[in-house]
């Protein structure tokens, strides 16, 4: 049975909010084109496997804007999270699993055992 851990409130709610970046910032980028600048689409038969990619017209200012807005948050909470206090006081061959816990506090308890 992993042993359970008393998170603080503040880093709880501190991971809950990466996670967020991070699916909000990775849904952002899969409706973005695949360039950020505009570029002519290409095609490649001749490698090991095939790529193309259709002509990119490049992300807008706005767009731009949000990418970095969202990319500054997540590496804001990341070093939040990471340098916490709470790890302080974990013993240092605990904190690879408490780590692990805290990445998966949010999700309801089946889900966590799995």
């Amino acid at each position: 049975m992993a042993k359970t851990y008393d998170f603080p409130s503040d880093l709880l709610a501190g991971q809950e909010e990466l996670h967020q970046v991070r699916a909000e910032l990775s849904a952002l980028l899969k409706r973005l084109p695949w360039s950020v600048a505009p570029l002519d689409g290409f095609s490649d038969t001749n490698g090991w496997r095939k790529v193309e990619r259709p002509a990119s017209p490049g992300w807008t200012p706005d767009e731009q804007a949000e990418v970095e807005k969202l990319r500054q948050r997540e590496h804001e909470l990341a070093v939040f999270v990471t340098t916490h206090r709470f790890w302080t006081d974990v013993a240092d061959p605990e904190r690879v699993e408490a780590r692990s816990s805290l990445k998966h506090a949010h999700e309801p308890r089946e889900e966590r055992t799995g």
